[in-house]
C-alpha cells in the first residue's frame, strides 16, 4: 500500500508561511482584483456598440417590457371574453414597446458612437498638441537666441512664450479630459470602473443607401412618439365606431368624435415635427460628407508642403524648424480628416435616431 502525503489546504498553507511571506501573499491576493479591473480592454467601434446593445441596462429594460406586452397580448387573445377595446389596447401596446426597443437601441448606439469618437479624437489630439508644444519650445529657444544676438525684441520672446504656455495648457486639458471620456464610455459598456481602454481607429463610415423620402416613409410605425400618437388616433376612431349606434347616448358619441379629432390633430403635429427632424439630420449628414473631401484636400496640400520643406532643407534653403513646423501642420491636417470622418459617423447615428432606422450598420 502506497503512502500518500496529504495536500495542505490553502488555509494550512498560509499558516505554514513565515510572517513576511504571508504578508506578501495577502498583498498579492488583495491586489489581484484591482489588477484585473485595470487590465486594458481593446475595443473597436462596432464591438463597443455591440457590447452596449447586449449588456446595456436601457436595452435590457426595453426588451423586458416588450416581452411583458407580448405575454399580455397572448393572454388577451386566449380569453374569448376579452372586449375589442382591451384586445386593441394590448395589440397597440406590443407595437409601442417594439418601437421603443428599436428606438432605444438606436439611441444607445448613438450615445456609444459619440463617446467612442470623443475619446478617440481626444487621444489623437494629445499627440498633435504634444508635437505643437515641442515646436513652440524650439521656437522659444530661437527667439531667445535672436534676442541675445539683438535681432529680436523682448516682445517677440514674450509672444512665443505666451503661445507655448497656451498650448501647454491645451495639452494638459486634453490629457485631463481623456480619462473622463473613457470612464463615460466604460459605464455605457458596463465595464468595471478604472478599466484602461485601448480604442482602435474607427472604420470608414458607410455610404447612405436610403433617400430622404425613404427615410421619411413609415415613421408612424417606427418612432415611439409617432406610434403612440397613431395608436391614440386609431383607438379614438374605434371609440367613435363603438358609440355610433342607437343605444349609446348622443353626448357620448359627440365626445368621442371630438376626442378623435384632437387625436388626429396631435398625430399630424407629431408627423410634421418628425419629418422636419429627419430632413435636418439628412442635410447635416450631407454637409459632413462634403467636409470630408475638403479636409482630405487640405491634408494633401499639407503633405505636399512637407515634401517641399524637406527638399529645401536638403538643399540648404530651409531650416530644420521650418520642416518641424510643416510636420506639425501635417499632423493637424491628418487629425482634421479623422474628425471629419468621425462627424459622418455622428451624423449617421443622429439620422438613424431621427428616422427610427439604422443607417450606421452597427445596430443588430
Amino acid at each position: 500500500m502506497k503512502n500518500t502525503i496529504p495536500t495542505p489546504t490553502p488555509t494550512a498553507a498560509r499558516r505554514a508561511l513565515p510572517g513576511a511571506a504571508r504578508l506578501l501573499a495577502l498583498t498579492l491576493a488583495l491586489a489581484a482584483p484591482q489588477a484585473s479591473a485595470q487590465a486594458a480592454t481593446s475595443l473597436t467601434l462596432p464591438g463597443a456598440v455591440t457590447r452596449a446593445l447586449s449588456d446595456g441596462a436601457d436595452v435590457t429594460t426595453a426588451r423586458a417590457n416588450l416581452q411583458k406586452a407580448q405575454a399580455n397580448l397572448r393572454a388577451v387573445r386566449a380569453d374569448p371574453t376579452s372586449p375589442i377595446t382591451v384586445l386593441t389596447q394590448a395589440e397597440q401596446d406590443v407595437a409601442a414597446q417594439a418601437a421603443t426597443l428599436a428606438s432605444t437601441k438606436l439611441n444607445v448606439a448613438q450615445t456609444v458612437i459619440t463617446q467612442y469618437l470623443g475619446a478617440y479624437e481626444t487621444a489623437a489630439r494629445t499627440g498633435v498638441l504634444a508635437a505643437q508644444v515641442e515646436l513652440d519650445a524650439r521656437q522659444l529657444k530661437i527667439a531667445q537666441a535672436k534676442l541675445a544676438a539683438r535681432v529680436a525684441t523682448t516682445l517677440d520672446v514674450s509672444r512665443v512664450q505666451n503661445t507655448l504656455d497656451s498650448d501647454r495648457q491645451d495639452l494638459q486639458s486634453a490629457r485631463d479630459q481623456l480619462p473622463v471620456l473613457e470612464a463615460q464610455l466604460a459605464r455605457s459598456l458596463n465595464l468595471p470602473a478604472g478599466t484602461d481602454l485601448n480604442l482602435s481607429a474607427p472604420p470608414a463610415p458607410p455610404k447612405l443607401s436610403l433617400t430622404l423620402a425613404g427615410l421619411q416613409a413609415g415613421l408612424e410605425k417606427r418612432l415611439p412618439g409617432l406610434v403612440q400618437a397613431a395608436n391614440g388616433a386609431a383607438f379614438s376612431a374605434l371609440q367613435v365606431k363603438l358609440a355610433d349606434n342607437d343605444y349609446t347616448p348622443a353626448r357620448t358619441l359627440e365626445d368621442a368624435r371630438v376626442a378623435a379629432q384632437n387625436a388626429q390633430l396631435s398625430l399630424g403635429d407629431a408627423q410634421r415635427s418628425a419629418l422636419t427632424q429627419v430632413r435636418d439630420a439628412y442635410r447635416s449628414l450631407q454637409d459632413a460628407q462634403e467636409r470630408v473631401a475638403l479636409s482630405r484636400d487640405s491634408l494633401a496640400n499639407a503633405q505636399t508642403s512637407l515634401t517641399q520643406a524637406q527638399a529645401r532643407l536638403k538643399a540648404g534653403t530651409a531650416a530644420a524648424v521650418d520642416v518641424q513646423q510643416t510636420q506639425v501642420q501635417t499632423q493637424q491636417a491628418t487629425l482634421s480628416v479623422t474628425q471629419a470622418q468621425n462627424n459622418v459617423w455622428r451624423a449617421l447615428a443622429a439620422l438613424g435616431s431621427a428616422a427610427g432606422t439604422d443607417v450606421t450598420g452597427l445596430v443588430k
